[in-house]
């Protein structure tokens, strides 16, 4: 099921279309199992492609597949001989592009730069001279997005410069990533991205006619499950130190936030730990967020797992390994999957979907304010002399409004109570003209305490109506 990437496949489209008055390069990359192969296998459906995927083998063996690629392309036997270099390989296809509409797709450039250091020197000279005054889109797409970064995009890259456009592919948000269970309840749907987050790999590989608790057993509970081993798998396959951290990620999948307690609960040094944090920040799989309102430096800064299949397996999964590996798996899901503990990481994941909502209903114009910066707030609340926290925090920071919302994950809510400690919190965010405050909750409220509310200027915002449209 192919699903969103709307954007992306009019980026791509202007590009080609753009392409029949002289060449034009894209540069596509992103973690693995993100959807970069599928978006272009779905861009390229209807239009004259070569498409290459390189393999993590030998420069040989690479050449000798792309030249099979191209022969099956122009229409030349199998038995034509293999390109004797990447330079000459290029120069064949834009020869052969001349006069024709064509797209190009290098699929896993990455691996075959690896086995060819000098691959984007000879790329840049074929686009230099021999692509020139063509009518093609070439695409180079990868999953290693430092490799991309810079070895393609960067300053120092025989590429830099070149290229048309570059598209950083992001998991889906929870409401493209619902597009990919359409049968299943809004409350069912949350749940799902809580545990696997929006990479479409991991939403394909759900069983419509299981429920949660079966589908997340099998996943992630199961010595077969696609879920067992993979956000581990992935740190060995993108990182040298991979043990390091995923000591790292279990610290802050167990509630460690601040640099130093990350440091001490992984057994990393303090000197080092802000580079590891780093290099899990540029692979998306962690975050530094500070308090809304604050400069990007500030010292209240905290870290926190930004992707919810790595947060749901390391706080879940991570401990259990060895239980699961001997075949008993199962009877810990039933625990963990039916309890308060699901419910508590679910909270924490449904504060993040409700800041993505009001970022799509901000693109569309439908909140009572432009929003100029969406985050949360933490800090001391100085009349009640203790830590306070708001959940959303929209702001437009031209005209000094500001959306102030709290985030209720529970079966049943304190609509009164929560809606007072809202009021309570928002004297917290005084600087702004005007307030609006929202309350989310996972069911929707009794409909004489929404009137009353919403009389109130307290908008009431339930799990189904963030699914509407």
């Amino acid at each position: 099921m192919f699903v969103g990437r709307d954007e992306e496949l009019r980026i791509l489209q202007e590009l080609y279309d753009k392409a029949r008055g002289g060449f034009q390069l894209a540069v596509v990359y992103g973690r693995r199992r993100v959807g970069k192969t599928a978006l272009l296998e779905r861009f390229s459906g209807d239009k004259p492609t070569l498409f290459f995927t390189a393999q993590i083998q030998s420069d040989v063996d690479n050449l000798r597949d792309f030249t099979a690629a191209v022969a099956a392309h122009v229409g030349l036997p199998d038995s034509m001989p293999s390109f004797a270099s990447w330079r000459d390989a290029l120069r064949f296809v834009a020869q052969a592009a001349r006069g024709d509409h064509l797209l190009l797709v290098f699929d896993e450039f990455p691996y075959a730069a690896a086995s060819d250091a000098s691959l984007p020197s000879a790329l840049q000279v074929a686009i230099d001279h021999d692509f020139k005054g063509t009518n093609c889109l070439m695409v180079l797409c990868g999953s290693d997005q430092g490799f991309m970064e810079s070895k393609v995009l960067g300053e120092k890259s025989p590429l830099y410069g070149r290229r048309s456009a570059q598209l950083k592919l992001l998991p889906f948000d929870y409401l493209d990533a619902a597009r990919m269970m359409p049968a299943c309840p809004p409350q069912e749907r949350m749940s799902y991205y809580a545990g696997l987050g929006g990479t479409p790999y991991y939403l394909a590989a759900l069983d419509p006619t299981k429920g949660y608790v079966q589908n997340m057993t099998a996943l992630f509970f199961d010595r077969t499950g696609l879920m067992f081993e993979e956000p581990s798998m992935l740190l060995r396959q993108e990182l040298r130190e991979p043990a390091v951290y995923s000591s790292v990620m279990r610290a802050l999948a167990n509630g460690a936030t601040r640099s130093n307690q990350i440091a001490d609960r992984a057994s990393v040094s303090p000197s080092s730990i802000t580079a590891y944090l780093k290099t899990l920040i540029d692979l998306g799989i962690v975050e530094r967020v500070v308090p809304h309102g604050e400069p990007s430096k500030s010292r209240r800064s905290i870290y926190r797992i930004a992707d919810p299949a790595f947060s749901f397996w390391y706080r879940f999964v991570a401990p259990y390994v060895t239980t699961v590996e001997n075949g008993l798996g199962s009877q810990v899901a039933e625990r963990l999957l039916s309890g308060s503990r699901r419910l508590e990481y679910e909270g924490h994941v449904f504060e993040q979907i409700c800041r993505e909502w009001v970022v799509r209903q901000a693109r569309k114009g439908a909140l009572p304010l432009t929003v100029t910066n969406v985050g949360s707030w933490w800090g001391t609340d100085p009349v009640a002399h203790e830590q306070a926290d708001i959940d959303v925090v929209a702001s437009d920071e031209i005209e000094h409004d500001v959306l102030l919302g709290e985030c209720k994950w529970r079966n049943s809510v304190n609509v009164s109570e929560a809606v007072s400690v809202l009021q309570a919190r928002s004297s917290l965010m005084g600087r702004y003209r005007r307030q609006w405050l929202y309350l989310f909750t996972k069911a929707r409220v009794g409909e004489d305490v929404a009137q009353r509310r919403t009389s109130d200027d307290i908008r009431l915002v339930c799990a189904e109506d963030m699914y509407d449209g």
